[in-house]
């Protein structure tokens, strides 16, 4: 394309910027619209991915069909099959009537499947029959049905990352991103943050009837310094404040960094979808992290035994170890067979001859066999008296969630 018609392009679709990648996502977007060949455009939250769809939806020969936009990750996952493929009166609970489908009503057009990296694994084994063969089958019967229907998608997730995880289909990937498409961030387009920064002043000026707002030499090398995380759409939230907000429309470098959010080097490392965050909400759980913590203070008890047998000028012997567990505390020998099995407490017995000051090589031990249940309504309970009967810092220590120490408290008669 020449560089005339990617500026009616840009015109066309309200798309602000002259860098050389976002001009070349333009000139892919249209040379495949012709084609029935599916597109993946990626690219961080924010960039403007949403436009591009649209571009090859408009320069296609399916350009008088049903354009269709499906934000994936928006609903839920009991619903998403119904909503693409459509279901049967009767299919599930709530069906008093037959649903025709995104793919259904899009026959004949485009579909553009946003956040698609978000799709249940279910799902994308029928996504991939409608991209190999155009059939699907609606919930809830076994009639196969065919549709003629352009696919687009968009992701911000690493699908690389994903396919590894187990989390998106390698076969899938392949068939969605027969062209792919990447759109640059906001940080890596230079003086496109200006231009942006200009045309949505100018916006808000005439949507609220005031001056626009203009960057100083010194407001504008700040605009261009920032690494923007959410990109376009960051931009255009913070430039409508400053226009409502600040008097002097003349926006100084001091000025913007007020409505600039701190950066930090984790914003500029990708975010990872689906990230689990470490939950204790099991009672195995629970006692895992205390034995590991446990473990932790038998270290540091033989490493203080160790410093005091050195301070007498005594010989630290191999025993040293089992010395330092005459006196640990009874927690600090709690054992375990396996996940499943009785924990046994060895509870070290001082000889009634020993002085206090001195450490016995000959040891007994009283084995007693405790449930879970039982090791674990110790630790809660010591926990609570450590913090004077506060649930709340109770929870914190243990690691778990107040209402699930709650729960516990009930089910232990620990009130």
């Amino acid at each position: 394309m020449t560089k005339t018609e990617i500026q009616q392009v840009k015109l066309r679709f309200g798309i602000i910027g002259n860098n050389e990648a976002l001009l070349r996502a333009i000139d892919v977007a249209v040379q495949v619209a012709p084609t029935d060949l599916s597109v993946l455009i990626t690219g961080e939250s924010g960039v403007g991915k949403e436009s591009f769809p649209q571009i090859i939806h408009q320069y296609s020969r399916r350009k008088h069909g049903q354009y269709i936009a499906v934000n994936c990750g928006a609903i839920p996952e009991g619903t998403i099959d119904s909503e693409l493929f459509g279901h049967e009166k009767g299919a599930f609970t709530g069906a008093i009537g037959e649903r025709k489908g995104y793919f259904g009503e899009a026959n004949g057009g485009t579909i553009f499947l946003d956040e698609v990296g978000e799709l249940p694994l279910s799902t994308q084994a029928r996504l991939l029959r409608v991209l190999e063969s155009g059939e699907f089958i609606k919930v809830g019967s076994s009639k196969v049905e065919k549709t003629d229907v352009r696919i687009v998608a968009a992701t911000n997730v690493n699908l690389q990352q994903a396919i590894a995880d187990g989390r998106f289909r390698e076969d899938l990937y392949y068939r969605l991103s027969t062209v792919p498409i990447q759109i640059p961030p906001l940080r890596e387009r230079g003086e496109d943050a200006a231009l942006l920064f200009r045309k949505f002043a100018s916006d808000f000026a005439e949507k609220y009837h005031m001056p626009a707002i203009q960057l100083t030499e010194d407001g504008k090398q700040s605009l261009l310094a920032y690494s923007w995380p959410g990109n376009v759409r960051q931009l255009k939230n913070i430039t409508e404040q400053i226009s409502i907000i600040e008097t002097n429309r003349e926006i100084t470098s001091a000025i913007l960094k007020n409505y600039l959010p701190a950066q930090d080097a984790s914003q500029h490392l990708p975010a990872l979808s689906g990230r689990r965050e470490k939950s204790f909400e099991s009672e195995r759980e629970i006692l895992y992290q205390v034995l590991f913590d446990m473990r932790r203070d038998v270290t540091e008890l033989k490493k203080l035994v160790n410093e005091i047998m050195t301070e007498r000028g005594a010989a630290v012997s191999p025993n040293v170890e089992d010395k330092a567990s005459f006196y640990m505390p009874p927690q600090a020998m709690v054992t375990s067979a396996g996940p499943n099995m009785p924990t046994i407490i060895r509870r070290p017995v001082k000889p009634a001859h020993a002085m206090d000051d001195d450490i016995q090589d000959t040891e007994e031990y009283v084995e007693e066999s405790l449930s879970l249940d039982d090791v674990e309504k110790e630790i809660i309970r010591k926990a609570l008296e450590k913090h004077h009967g506060k649930r709340k810092s109770a929870a914190q220590e243990l690691n778990i969630s107040e209402r699930t120490l709650y729960r516990k408290i009930k089910e232990y008669g620990l009130d």
